[in-house]
């Protein structure tokens, strides 16, 4: 599975080279050392007024590979990325492509001490309590959480910005008993996102961080086969009370 992800990630980042006049060429079938890489590459947070690092990484590199960037769970193709990010510790993870087909590896620690550039909340469901009221979906009905306007109980239909986009969806899960569980699957019930193991959930923000497997599926443009995500409830109870992301 990991030279399956490997490979389809080699692949994407082929595409983007052969679509993007820009892109730096590097044709000549060279590769460089880890040494050299970590040379011409740099991950850095920026600062805030008290001298505590802030919440935004920048991600850039001047050697010649194609570069992909693990950020927070989010993905990104270039030479150059950044993102806002949580405070905490992360991990910043990039992987280099040389022009040989060499891979190189290299991660880097990070650390998020204050907010300096606040996180925007975009809310798919409870902005208004009073028109989006929380709710306690029943055990075992695929309809309580299926992400569509018209085949679901409460929850619109995700957008493809939200699909493709890979956003991370923050579930607001309450009053929830001992013994929840919570499947992700699509509302045709042909595909599952949690290795087939209902996932544990317990009081506060549940994340669920979209796949490009889970776009694929779920969208309805965009060359999706429209079968929404699905989230139920297999085991327990709990009351939902929104669903939003960030970034």
């Amino acid at each position: 599975m990991k030279m399956k992800k490997i490979f389809l990630l080699f692949a994407a980042v082929c595409a983007l080279v052969a679509c993007d006049p820009v892109h730096e060429d590097i044709g000549n079938g060279s590769h460089i050392t880890l040494d050299e890489l970590l040379a011409k590459t740099s991950v850095t947070v920026d600062k805030a007024a008290s001298g505590q690092n802030g919440n935004v990484v920048t991600c850039s590199t001047s050697a010649p590979v194609n570069a992909v960037w693990s950020i927070g769970g989010k993905t990104f193709i270039g030479n150059y990325a950044w993102k806002k990010m949580k405070l905490g510790r992360h991990e910043v993870v990039m992987t280099a492509i040389c022009a040989d087909g060499t891979e190189l590896v290299a991660t880097f620690p990070i650390e998020c001490q204050e907010i300096t550039n606040a996180l925007t909340k975009y809310w798919i469901y409870g902005e208004d309590p009073e028109k989006e009221p929380p709710f306690r979906p029943g055990a075992w009905d695929a309809a309580a959480m299926r992400f569509s306007s018209t085949e679901g109980a409460h929850l619109p239909t995700l957008s493809d910005d939200v699909y493709f986009g890979l956003k991370t969806l923050i579930v607001d899960v309450s009053d929830a008993s001992p013994d929840l569980k919570i499947r992700i699957m699509n509302g045709w019930w042909s595909a599952r996102y949690d290795d087939n193991v209902d996932q544990a959930v317990s009081d506060g923000p549940w994340e669920i961080q979209i796949t490009e497997k889970m776009a694929k599926d779920c969208a309805k443009g965009n060359g999706g086969e429209g079968r929404d995500l699905d989230l139920m409830v297999t085991s327990g109870s709990c009351t939902i009370n929104s669903v939003y992301y960030e970034e």
